[in-house]
């Protein structure tokens, strides 16, 4: 008869996220980097701040906030999907969707975001706010262009996990941290243009 006591079983924190949140820490920086370089050019040249910054229209700025930052409540419900080991829609109705209609969902948010950014841009350009214009353009079109690349990579990512849900035949553990570890990505991208917003058009 054995009299060893059974040891406990060790509870280790999944590598995949712990390195997912350790490069987000990275990502922090470069964009803290960006901040720094707004501000500094805005405390050299504060009257073409004051000028620039009116030529923005708030409220669809708002608009497209709103649609991101919803993006990642549905970005979210796909992940509580994820853990119920639900890939796909059991019935109808978003009650009993799966993490792939979620993802849908937020991929197509997503979508609209970058599209109200791209035709942004193109009313800036108009106004002959461009990169190259003057130190507002380029803070302008540098800052808000990194996040919408941040953007459009998050948009792949989601499509890319899409396309596994459908593609394996049986959803286990990996498939649930790889909606885990997209949807660490789209919530720090969502924080990311909320401080944007705040910096660019409400700090005026």
């Amino acid at each position: 008869m054995n009299t060893k006591s059974a040891v406990p079983a060790v509870k280790r924190p999944n590598l995949v996220a712990v390195g997912t949140i350790v490069w987000l820490g990275s990502e922090v920086m470069f964009f803290a980097g960006l901040f720094a370089i707004y501000f500094t050019l805005r405390a050299m040249n504060p009257d073409l701040w004051a000028e620039q910054t009116e030529k923005h229209n708030f409220t669809f700025a708002l608009i497209n906030t709103l649609v991101l930052v919803a993006s990642s409540f549905t970005a979210q419900a796909g992940v509580f999907a994820a853990e119920r080991h639900q890939p796909r829609a059991i019935g109808r109705g978003p009650k009993n969707w799966g993490t792939v209609e979620w993802f849908f969902l937020t991929f197509f948010m997503g979508a609209i975001f970058v599209s109200g950014q791209t035709y942004e841009y193109a009313v800036f350009v108009s106004e002959g706010v461009a990169f190259n214009s003057d130190p507002y353009g380029s803070a302008f079109y540098m800052t808000t262009g990194f996040h919408g690349i941040h953007v459009a990579l998050g948009l792949v990512a989601f499509l890319m996990v899409i396309g596994r849900l459908y593609a394996v035949k049986n959803f286990t553990r990996k498939e649930e941290t790889t909606a885990i570890v997209v949807s660490y990505y789209w919530h720090f991208v969502d924080i990311v243009w909320i401080i944007l917003f705040i910096i660019i058009y409400v700090l005026k």
